[in-house]
């Protein structure tokens, strides 16, 4: 987990939005979120994400490819869709990082 990345990507404000939105998509995106069946609970379309950030396809697609990176999103490509979620193990751990060390 490189923590650099991690703390880059948490310092814009619409990028840390999209993490809290995430947190309960069921809320945020109403019937825009993956059920089980597809193996990819809670995953929100990019454009479900776009439209609420208010941003174009190409920030937004830049802001969620850099959370991504950073390890604090999952994606998985459905059909010709890009689904994303949160990779809650990732940010347990950098809880339990700042925790300890800083």
């Amino acid at each position: 987990m490189d923590h650099l990345t991690i703390f880059k990507a948490l310092a814009n404000e619409t990028r840390l939005q999209i993490l809290q939105w995430l947190k309960e998509p069921e809320q945020n995106f109403p019937s825009g979120s993956l059920s089980d069946e597809h193996d990819f609970k809670d995953g929100i379309c990019v454009g479900k994400i776009q439209e609420k950030a208010g941003m174009s396809q190409s920030t937004t697609s830049q802001y969620l490819s850099l959370l991504q990176r950073s390890g604090l999103l999952e994606a998985r490509r459905i059909g010709q869709w890009t689904y994303y979620r949160r990779n809650e193990e990732a940010i347990r751990r950098l809880a339990e990082y700042i925790g300890k060390e800083l």
